[in-house]
């Protein structure tokens, strides 16, 4: 045991390789910069009327066009919230406040692959006297839009499926979505949480009243998001205090966030297409590397779009979270599922939801590179990987049933 301590402590040293941006992304020291200055000696409030809050309500409106730009909407349908979880339930239950009917139970539409933020609202807002459809998915991880369709009623107010899955990376066909709900006038939302930042993005292109992201995926800072809001779409504030944002999110605004969020944003914009291109080349190879180990491994969602940097591979008669666990001991981070959901033993409820058994669906492992990701850094990955995994095999208890 000592001398595998000694031998985890050295590899550590050698490397710390951060294969987990779909988690969290590092705040670029671009962001960093723009940032400081607000902390101190530019810290008024937007709100008032002297000459220190009138530079900052400048400053947030700069930021909130570099937001906007990001997603071709105007810089009006921004507002600015603590991130995408908050984003989801003010687009949730706002829209549920404002469409509400008297004597009419509202009725939603999700999916069963969403992230907890929009899953455990619905759980919440049920609750609550409202009607929630469940759609399933396909076994590629993608909504069954023939299943939507159908669920459809006259009281349905909101239909909320993401853009991208956080776990596996799949694209959602939002325009299509968009095509059936839009001649019922029902208003639809998705969270593009974990696609901003790593394709473009367009919210007239989706038909999209209602859009979550979050600063911390796309290298700003943590604490920090925005709920895009179509002109005109019944929407009212879930809680209450000032008339921040538009009415909709009260409280004192968090200047050197949104300064960060919004420079974030304009250095995504201008380098997308140059990333997303050398990030798909990586996955590649990433993949490619991978799937030569002769043990059973697959890739979940290989055959439609996803996300470029997201792999999300299933370890057969090994557990995700072991494979994680080891991988960090060798200096890897990457994950056995959402950051959300780790601490839980339970197996994905996204992999399940596309028919993946219990046992395969706790052998899932997330690996989503980065801008600072290398070659070098992937095939010291590749180098370690199946040595990590054959050594698992060996001591699982599940090989006699291979």
């Amino acid at each position: 045991m000592r001398k595998l301590r000694k031998v985890i402590a050295v590899q550590q040293a050698k490397r710390r390789i951060y294969l987990d941006h779909n988690a969290t992304t590092p705040v670029r020291p671009e962001v960093v910069e723009a940032m400081l200055p607000y902390f101190d000696e530019r810290f008024g409030n937007a709100s008032s009327l002297h000459g220190f809050g009138q530079e900052n309500r400048g400053v947030l409106d700069t930021a909130r066009g570099h937001v906007a730009a990001l997603l071709g909407a105007d810089a009006e349908e921004i507002v600015f919230t603590s991130g995408g979880t908050e984003s989801d339930n003010l687009a949730i239950r706002g829209t549920i406040k404002a469409r509400r009917r008297p004597g009419v139970a509202p009725h939603v539409v999700t999916c069963v692959i969403e992230h907890p933020a929009v899953l455990a609202t619905c759980e919440s807002i049920e609750k609550e006297g409202v009607e929630v459809s469940y759609i399933p998915c396909t076994s590629d991880g993608v909504v069954r839009l023939d299943l939507l369709e159908r669920a459809i009623r006259p009281e349905t107010v909101l239909v909320s499926i993401m853009l991208a899955n956080n776990e596996t990376g799949v694209m959602q066909p939002i325009q299509e979505v968009s095509r059936l709900v839009k001649p019922h006038g029902i208003t639809l939302h998705t969270d593009a949480v974990q696609a901003i930042g790593k394709v473009p993005i367009d919210v007239n292109t989706l038909g999209v009243d209602l859009l979550s992201i979050s600063a911390h995926k796309l290298y700003g800072p943590k604490g920090i998001g925005a709920l895009y809001v179509r002109r005109g779409t019944p929407l009212e504030p879930v809680y209450t205090g000032g008339g921040h944002e538009y009415g909709l999110r009260p409280g004192t605004e968090n200047i050197p966030g949104i300064v960060g969020f919004g420079e974030s944003c304009r250095i995504s914009k201008e380098r997308l297409e140059e990333e997303m291109e050398r990030i798909s080349a990586l996955r590649a190879m990433l993949e490619e590397g991978i799937l030569k180990d002769p043990g059973d491994i697959t890739v979940n969602g290989s055959g439609i779009a996803r996300l470029p940097n997201t792999s999300n591979i299933i370890v057969s008669r090994v557990e995700g979270e072991a494979v994680t666990l080891n991988l960090s001991m060798f200096g890897f981070a990457v994950s056995s599922g959402s950051a959300c959901s780790s601490g839980k033993s339970e197996p994905s409820h996204v992999l399940l939801a596309m028919g993946l058994s219990p046992t395969d669906a706790q052998g899932g492992i997330r690996i989503s590179l980065g801008i600072d990701t290398t070659e070098e850094e992937i095939r010291s990955f590749l180098e370690v990987f199946p040595k990590v995994v054959g050594r698992l095999r060996e001591l699982s208890p599940l090989k006699e049933h291979s």
